[in-house]
């Protein structure tokens, strides 16, 4: 986590593929994925890995996500900024997130989770926000990509 200097490449138990970015003051995530669509999957199971162990999360209730947004770059910090509030806001700890529309301006994504509990689940780090820190959604034929920055 922070004083990280060498990347590593993590598999969440979706098979998601993200990278950690050290940044002095925030903690970056770059996803990856065949689509543009997985690529925000797994950007959100890469935010959800910073918080909590998602092997101590159980998917045992749906959360269903509408998000509008002036381009994709916001669509993404709105839809990660999203689940940051389900988590601190409303108690929902999620484990499997699953875009099923994904257009210029909106998303519709289910989340996948249950309560949070302290008990139950195995804190990591405190996520304060997302950032437009260096933000980048790039769809490409050879796959898609999407980087972002965390206040921690």
């Amino acid at each position: 986590m922070p004083g990280m200097r060498d990347p590593k490449l993590h598999r969440s138990p979706s098979n998601a593929r993200f990278v950690l970015l050290d940044h002095p003051a925030d903690l970056g995530i770059e996803a990856r994925g065949d689509t543009l669509r997985e690529a925000f999957e797994n950007a959100a199971a890469g935010l959800m890995s910073l918080i909590l162990d998602p092997e101590s999360i159980v998917a045992r209730e749906s959360r269903q996500v509408s998000l509008n947004a002036a381009d994709q770059e916001q669509l993404l910090v709105r839809w990660l900024s999203e689940i940051l509030y389900l988590y601190d806001g409303e108690g929902f700890a999620s484990r499997e997130f699953s875009v099923s529309e994904l257009g210029r301006e909106s998303l519709t994504a289910i989340l996948r989770g249950e309560p949070y509990s302290p008990e139950v689940h195995r804190a990591r780090m405190d996520v304060k926000a997302v950032t437009y820190h260096q933000l980048l959604v790039e769809c490409a034929p050879a796959g898609s990509r999407v980087r972002f920055y965390l206040d921690i």
